[in-house]
């Protein structure tokens, strides 16, 4: 696991009607608060639900400082993609399974000013894209079916965690390992252990009354548990 945990709220939970307001929810103190916040991009093809675009994202880079990682759950990234990181997204992700070209997107998405983020569903198997990976900043290993918020943590996906944080440690890979799916007090510890270094979560934070409070919380059982593997 990383020494420095990143917390990255999903506002696929938050009240869209009052988003900068959520946004600003989980702000925190310096350094305790949100690390990313986490848009997920969702178009009703490549997964069953409709959520936000380009428009909305380019209103939340108005609206704050918080660095923006965007989860485009599309089809057709390779078209779509680059215009997230024009905007300016901090980190873009697409999915493997729905890129026709993920080494040139990377590249694309790099010289448009972002991060490059792969992700990969809960049954796509990791060793194929090894090599595609080289060319990525952020990994996200996807813990339920992309689609839907508040869905239960599948802890089977625990294993390509590893495989890719074990490839991370001996320098194969260099890039962030992220999960999104069911993290909250009773799975992100489990993430951890596993290699975790980013820990999106969505209903965790903006159920709680208080989305900083919670968002500490989390990071603080991260830090916890990196203190007792230590000793």
């Amino acid at each position: 696991m990383s020494n420095q945990p990143l917390i990255a709220p999903s506002i696929l939970s938050a009240d869209f009607a009052r988003l900068a307001d959520e946004v600003a929810a989980v702000k925190g103190p310096p350094g305790r608060g949100a690390d990313w916040l986490h848009v997920d991009v969702m178009d009703a093809h490549f997964v069953p639900n409709l959520t936000l675009g380009l428009p909305v994202v380019q209103s939340l880079l108005a609206t704050t400082d918080l660095p923006l990682d965007c989860h485009l759950m599309i089809e057709n990234p390779d078209r779509w993609a680059t215009g997230y990181a024009e905007a300016g997204a901090y980190n873009v992700t697409v999915h493997v399974e729905a890129a026709d070209d993920p080494v040139m997107l990377a590249k694309n998405l790099r010289a448009a000013g972002s991060k490059a983020g792969l992700a990969i569903k809960p049954n796509t198997p990791l060793e194929p894209y090894v090599d595609v990976l080289k060319h990525y900043d952020t990994l996200l290993v996807m813990s339920v079916e992309p689609g839907f918020g508040g869905q239960k943590f599948i802890a089977e996906v625990l294993g390509k965690v590893r495989k890719a944080r074990t490839m991370v440690d001996t320098g194969h890979l260099n890039l962030v390992v992220e999960i999104d799916g069911g993290i909250n007090t009773d799975t992100i510890e489990q993430a951890a252990e596993a290699g975790v270094d980013c820990f999106v979560a969505g209903s965790a934070v903006y159920a709680a009354k208080d989305p900083a409070q919670a968002v500490e919380r989390l990071r603080s059982q991260v830090e916890a548990l990196a203190a007792r593997t230590k000793r």
